[in-house]
């Protein structure tokens, strides 16, 4: 597991905030998983929560029962044993998403700077398995990696002031799926009639770090009697576990 050089620094005085290099990459996220991986599984006494990023860990402690100096011994601990097992395997989540007119907001601005058609960028944007790196922004919100260069486009200059729950959209080299109404600066190229975070529901979440997702497109007719499932709490995401 002792892959990279890591720092470990307080987090006020509940946590502690472990660094990994400034890189987005699959490799880091996968350390960062395993780690985190042994550390509930031999810390968990009183570790509290463990909070991934693209490149750090937050680890929140019971102050009540361990000092700080004490965690980061036995964070450092872990980390040099040389398991590299992964005991949990992730889903890859098959997301339905409509890129029609009618959605794909930002679509043909984008085909005309890229001088790709619409279509291309469908068939380029719903080929590859995203990583799910972490959730953060908005509750429920995807971080994802693995957008593909020709993809790269540079976030809007003048952000939304609304933008719609399920808008798929994508800045700089990431991809990601608004899970509610907001303001944003991502430009809009389809949208998911699927629920990405829901307080009545256990996990409210349904990915976790170190899964994939998998943009499927689907037609306004099919988009819609999706819809209609997912408000009735009936319509179960397509999943298949990995790892």
């Amino acid at each position: 597991m002792n892959l990279y050089k890591l720092t470990y620094k307080p987090l006020g005085s509940i946590a502690v905030l472990i660094h990994w290099p400034k890189r987005i990459e699959k490799d880091i996220l996968r350390n960062i998983n395993l780690f985190r991986h042994k550390i509930h599984a031999d810390m968990g006494e009183y570790v509290l929560e463990t909070v991934p990023a693209y490149n750090s860990l937050t680890v929140f402690f019971d102050t009540a029962r361990i000092k700080y100096s004490g965690v980061v011994a036995d964070l450092k601990e872990i980390y040099a044993s040389k398991d590299q097992k992964l005991l949990t395997a992730n889903k890859i989540w098959k997301i339905p998403v409509c890129y029609d007119d009618e959605f794909a907001l930002d679509l043909a601005v984008m085909a005309k700077a890229k001088k790709l058609s619409k279509e291309k960028i469908i068939a380029l944007h719903s080929d590859p398995f995203y990583d799910v790196y972490f959730i953060g922004f908005l509750p429920g919100f995807l971080y994802l990696g693995g957008l593909p260069e020709a993809l790269e486009f540079p976030r809007k200059d003048k952000p939304r002031m609304k933008v719609s729950k399920g808008d798929v959209a994508l800045a700089g080299n990431q991809t990601g799926i608004y899970p509610k109404e907001s303001p944003g600066g991502w430009n809009i190229i389809g949208n998911s009639p699927l629920n990405f975070f829901n307080v009545d529901v256990f996990p409210p979440c349904f990915a976790v770090s170190g899964d994939q997702v998998k943009f499927v497109p689907v037609d306004k007719l099919t988009y819609a009697a999706i819809k209609k499932e997912v408000e009735a709490g009936i319509y179960k995401i397509e999943s298949e576990v990995y790892g």
